[in-house]
């Protein structure tokens, strides 16, 4: 019977925790050594005539900020990518800003923002298999969220009635 009840704690926990889903975050994380070296790559870039190499270097530090553990991080490789969404007319360059800004949002927590920028990016490439488990995982946390809210919602009603049945004795 303890057992029994153990397992079922154990899965609520997990369940609330995101252990049910087989992790929390199933996309590369990054580290400080790998962004500071991608700094320092676009500022060399940054000091010749290379267009090319400039965005290059920009699109890596874009990706290493998204994949940082470090919110401050993420939110500064976001702004680098919506500043940069705007101008691209290529349709693959485009494809791979608009995945990083969904997943840049993803690892900050606004599921909306990020589902709009999957599905952009699966307009523009609706086959491609990293941004189809992208918006996946944006629908299960945004699932998971509201069984949460409703969980939640269910729980402070009952609390509610309870105190209210208590006081009307």
């Amino acid at each position: 019977m303890d057992a029994t009840i153990g397992k079922v704690f154990d899965s609520v926990s997990g369940f609330f925790s995101g252990a049910a889903s087989g992790s929390t975050d199933e996309f590369p994380l990054c580290d400080t050594d790998i962004i500071s070296g991608c700094e320092k790559e676009l500022a060399e870039a940054q000091k010749g005539q290379d267009e090319g190499l400039k965005k290059e270097c920009i699109m890596r530090l874009s990706w290493a900020l998204v994949h940082s553990k470090i919110h401050a991080d993420i939110q500064r490789g976001i702004s680098m990518l919506e500043a940069s969404v705007v101008s691209d007319t290529s349709p693959m360059n485009l494809r791979e800003k608009l995945y990083l800004l969904a997943l840049g949002y993803y690892r900050s927590s606004d599921f909306s923002r990020s589902r709009e920028c999957v599905e952009r990016c699966l307009e523009v490439e609706p086959q491609w298999g990293q941004a189809q488990t992208l918006k996946t995982a944006i629908e299960d946390r945004i699932v998971k969220d509201g069984v949460i809210g409703v969980g939640i919602a269910v729980t402070a009603v009952g609390v509610v009635a309870g105190i209210a049945a208590a006081l009307l004795r």
